[in-house]
């Protein structure tokens, strides 16, 4: 497992996630039809780095109950409230907390193995789908959604640019390492893929609209990516400064009483042999 990972989502971050879920659900919402896609009726998904359940709820209420959908996710929190969600919205879906990358699965299981910005944070990513291939049925589909490159997805990178001046020891973020754009290089995923096995590759870029209340846009950069994991140790004084600096970059993604910006992210689709 990879230990900086485990004890970020187990940590403050994991923490925020579960206490923004109505947000962000919200926010990604756009992206569990383009998941769903592979998902039919009856039939047996995984849903890697599955966070609060929401994608995994969704399915599962796509394949029914003649079908199966099993969460994973590394974070604790996050798991216990995608538990707690299955149980009082009466879906029936399954999560473990574990590892993906190494969590033993049963063979030939799934017909679908998909998942929503959660694949990005393998230790090793070709052992990792070298391991979920395993898992996948004879013909099974894998479906995708990472990040594209930071260039591309500016409103994400907003709060730690706006932020530099007063933290100039800010985490820089370290291409293909662990981390929301490990998959930014089209060409390096695709290399992953066909090493662990996967054939009829596909990878295309896919733009979503997203949106956020503008109510809640201090609460998503003060907690989330780089800046929200420092400042939670910086002064108050400074603290200000910078949540002042932040809030007026992100002007040009206000409207109104909401943020919108675009997501750039890839697709990426893939069958078991």
């Amino acid at each position: 497992m990879n230990d900086e990972q485990a004890m970020l989502w187990n940590g403050a971050s994991g923490r925020a996630w579960v206490e923004a879920q109505p947000i962000l659900d919200a926010m990604f919402k756009p992206f569990i039809d383009v998941l769903a896609e592979v998902c039919s009726p009856g039939s047996s998904v995984l849903d890697i780095g599955c966070g609060t359940g929401g994608t995994t709820l969704a399915l599962a209420r796509r394949v029914g109950s003649r079908g199966r959908c099993l969460g994973i996710d590394i974070s604790e929190p996050m798991i216990a409230a995608a538990r707690s969600r299955a149980e009082r919205e009466g879906v029936l879906a399954a999560f473990a907390c574990a590892d993906a990358q190494t969590h033993e699965l049963e063979p030939a299981a799934f017909d679908a193995i998909v998942s929503r910005f959660g694949v990005m944070f393998f230790e090793d990513s070709g052992r990792a789908f070298t391991h979920l291939r395993l898992a996948a049925r004879t013909g099974a589909l894998l479906r995708f959604i990472a990040w594209r490159a930071p260039a591309e997805n500016p409103f994400m990178t907003t709060a730690e640019r706006a932020a530099a001046p007063f933290l100039p020891d800010i985490p820089p973020r370290v291409p293909d390492a662990p981390g929301q754009f490990a998959f930014a290089d089209r060409d390096r995923v695709l290399s992953i893929l066909k090493q662990a096995g996967w054939i009829d590759i596909e990878i295309e870029p896919m733009d979503v609209d997203c949106a956020l209340p503008a109510s809640a846009l201090e609460r998503y950069f003060t907690q989330f990516g780089p800046l929200g994991r420092v400042l939670q140790d910086t002064d108050e004084g400074t603290r200000t400064r910078i949540v002042e600096s932040v809030r007026a970059a992100f002007g040009p993604y206000v409207f109104g009483s909401e943020v919108r910006f675009t997501a750039a992210c890839w697709v990426a689709d893939a069958r078991a042999p």
